[in-house]
């Protein structure tokens, strides 16, 4: 039963070419958002704080500061409405899930830069 579903997930669901990125990346996401009859894109720029699960069913959550209040959004990898992502920096942590980052302000939010 199980490699039947995984059969299935594999064989109908539409991959996405989508960047490497991984905890402590700064991206750029762009999503669309229907609104009636309309249709809209937005975009949410933050800090990667983990990828989970694997295949068809992964998701990503990021975070970002609006003000002074953090804002965190899962994306799932296959959602439709998920148009493309950018890499903006590329960050040194040592750790796949950044949880630590949430109780973190001021300078100590900071994440080194990965140079190339």
């Amino acid at each position: 039963m199980n490699s039947l579903v995984k059969f299935v997930q594999d064989e109908f669901v539409t991959r996405k070419d989508l960047p490497e990125f991984g905890a402590g990346d700064t991206i750029t996401v762009y999503y669309e958002i229907k609104e009636g009859s309309k249709t809209r894109t937005q975009f949410f720029k933050g800090v990667v704080l983990q990828r989970k699960g694997s295949g068809t069913s992964e998701t990503f959550t990021i975070r970002k500061m609006s003000g002074t209040i953090g804002v965190e959004r899962i994306f799932p990898i296959n959602l439709p409405a998920l148009q493309k992502i950018e890499v903006n920096k590329r960050g040194k942590v040592r750790r796949a899930r950044i949880y630590y980052f949430r109780g973190l302000t001021g300078k100590k939010a900071r994440i080194k830069e990965v140079r190339k």
